[in-house]
């Protein structure tokens, strides 16, 4: 339309029949927007109109046009600018003598009033764009939007739900912007620009459609989209493997592909999944080859297919845990100790069918393993350990759980060859204090527990807290030759002690008394099962111990309910353990979760 006003019909027909011969640039106003846009979004102040009409006539072809368009950018914002642009003064006066307007003479379906309602002048013509569509539409960055049809911004199903992607689809494609009013012709440049804040796809939220009301009213799930994909994997790694496989990944194509992202099966639980079988565990070995970590515990249909599968195919597992799979052999554990070298932790206790040649396994082909645990497994013995101890100098961590085949020799053994030795146990093992002694070469010791030893006596256990200066855990409990010197030895030696366990234990008030008078650090005393402790003991030990915390008495039947609660309310920093006070707790946190008497009644 532009040109059909600046221009004569034969210059067009000529330049059109050369741009088909060759295509170039055309010599229009600003070499961009036809001249009507630019009377449209131009904002310039007003200017001496004759000397742009003087220019005109002086000049011709380009340099005429560059000239008009400087007229152009620097003052046509009005209509009355316009007429006076186009008509010589004579024709105007003929014009405004009949009550006329020049848009009269132009289509009203081609130009209207509202197209001069004039928005802020742009800086630099060279952005200016014929925004004749969503002039305030920004170009977003792509995202993944969830998978379901959307049909002219509705779901296929003809429904739309409030804040469901799908009802944002006037806002995701582009719309045209409705013209508003001519009442609005008016309004000043500021008040017909669209905000940050309004819709993207209308300057004005009265003219929006109602999805995007809707939207902007209602909260987007699809936004969560926007987020960078680093933070969308932090958010999915506290998901388990159930709820990121059967929930988060049939969400969309997206989240599907980040639910599949390598972080994600680097380390693998699957413990207490019944239906996990060994085609589950070959479909993972033939897809991801950077396992470091399995945990099978409980999954009683893997056999030992399943594991050796993937042990071949992960040669830098770190981690296998496998409790209770009783139906595994040594086969299993023996392909993983030769396939996979970096290994250095093992858990695989309650297995019946393991026994002392995987240990060998083991020792012979991981140096660096450092946590083992074998609890239960009832065919192991002081060979295999023995194996294990010289070949993996670098252990840390030692468990044993009555494995009765288990004598001094093994500790010994562990003692000897791995100074690095940090926690040990031998619960319920046929383990002397003979053998016991030899853990006072551990320097590093932090934790022991020496529960159910058939012969530990107390002068063994006294050296031990002597020497082993960073003792922080020692647990005695089960054992009825511990008595109350030891107990005041242990709260004396123990500088760095903080948990003591003297459960069925053959002490009295003044074991508990001299804990609270000598010791400074110890925070944890269990000292259930132990008949001969009194409502006395319970008060000096909390009266005289600064460094308390916990203080089991459960089934210590001389101490009366009555002093509990007194001391509960006296000393709160203090957590009290008895039948009642447990039972107490235990309602409190219900009732904090919501749980009511009437409603259990009730169901």
């Amino acid at each position: 339309m532009g040109h059909l006003l600046s221009k004569n019909g034969h210059c067009l027909k000529k330049r059109s029949r050369k741009l088909r011969r060759k295509r170039r640039r055309r010599d229009c106003f600003l070499q961009g927007p036809c001249m009507l846009c630019f009377i449209v979004h131009t904002g310039a102040e007003s200017f001496e109109g004759d000397q742009c009409f003087e220019s005109r006539h002086r000049t011709g072809g380009a340099a005429a046009a560059t000239k008009l368009a400087e007229c152009y950018a620097a003052s046509l914002g009005s209509p009355d600018d316009c007429a006076e642009f186009f008509l010589s003064p004579g024709e105007l006066a003929v014009w405004e003598g009949q009550g006329r307007s020049l848009l009269s003479a132009v289509p009203a379906k081609l130009v209207g009033a509202p197209l001069f309602c004039v928005p802020t002048a742009t800086a630099d013509y060279a952005e200016m764009v014929c925004k004749r569509k969503c002039g305030e539409l920004q170009r977003a960055a792509p995202c993944k939007q969830p998978r379901c049809t959307i049909r002219d911004g509705r779901p296929e199903g003809g429904g739309q739900e409030r804040g469901s992607p799908a009802s944002a689809g006037c806002c995701l494609q582009p719309q045209h912007c409705p013209l508003p009013s001519s009442t609005d012709s008016g309004e000043s440049p500021a008040s017909s620009t669209a905000t940050p804040e309004s819709c993207c796809c209308c300057s004005s939220s009265s003219s929006c459609p109602a999805s995007c009301s809707d939207v902007s009213e209602g909260v987007d799930i699809s936004r969560i989209n926007h987020l960078p994909s680093s933070i969308l994997l932090k958010v999915f790694s506290h998901l388990s493997v159930k709820e990121r496989c059967l929930s988060a990944s049939l969400v969309c194509k997206y989240w599907r592909d980040l639910c599949l992202d390598f972080q994600f099966w680097k380390q693998i639980d699957l413990s207490g999944l019944q239906q996990v079988k060994d085609d589950l565990l070959v479909k993972i070995a033939s897809r991801r080859q950077n396992v470091t970590e399995i945990n099978i515990s409980d999954c009683r249909n893997v056999q030992d297919h399943g594991v050796c599968t993937l042990a071949s195919h992960c040669p830098g597992l770190l981690k296998y845990t496998a409790y209770r799979c009783k139906q595994l052999s040594d086969l299993s554990l023996c392909t993983a100790a030769s396939c996979c070298p970096l290994l250095q932790k093992v858990h695989v206790g309650n297995q019946d069918k393991l026994t002392d040649h995987a240990l060998k396994q083991l020792g012979e082909h991981c140096p660096e393993l450092k946590d083992v645990h074998f609890g239960q497994c009832y065919n192991i013995s002081d060979e295999g350990l023995m194996v294990l101890a010289k070949g993996c100098p670098r252990l840390q961590r030692i468990y044993m759980q009555e494995n009765k085949l288990v004598t001094d020799r093994s500790v010994r053994a562990f003692a000897e060859n791995c100074p690095e030795l940090q926690f040990v146990g031998f619960m319920g093992c046929s383990v002397t204090s003979q053998g016991v002694i030899h853990l006072t070469r551990l320097r590093n010791l932090s934790s022991l527990d020496l529960r159910h030893i058939s012969e530990l006596n107390n002068e063994t256990v006294m050296e031990v807290v002597r020497k082993c200066r960073k003792l922080s855990s020692l647990n005695l409990c089960l054992n009825w030759s511990i008595n109350d010197r030891c107990v005041e030895i242990i709260a004396k030696e123990g500088r760095s002690l903080k948990e003591l366990y003297l459960v069925s234990c053959k002490i009295t008030d003044y074991a508990l008394i001299a804990i609270g008078q000598y010791s400074s650090t110890i925070e944890t005393v269990d000292a259930g099962w132990c008949k001969e402790i009194t409502d006395q003991g319970a008060t000096q030990i909390a009266m005289s111990s600064k460094s308390l915390r916990y203080l089991g008495l459960m089934r210590c039947d001389k101490v009366n309910e009555e002093t509990v609660e007194r001391l509960v309310v006296q000393y709160p920093h203090i957590v009290f353990s008895t039948v009642m006070q447990d039972c107490k707790r235990t309602l409190e946190r219900a009732y904090q979760m919501g749980w009511s008497p009437n409603t259990s009644t009730a169901s």
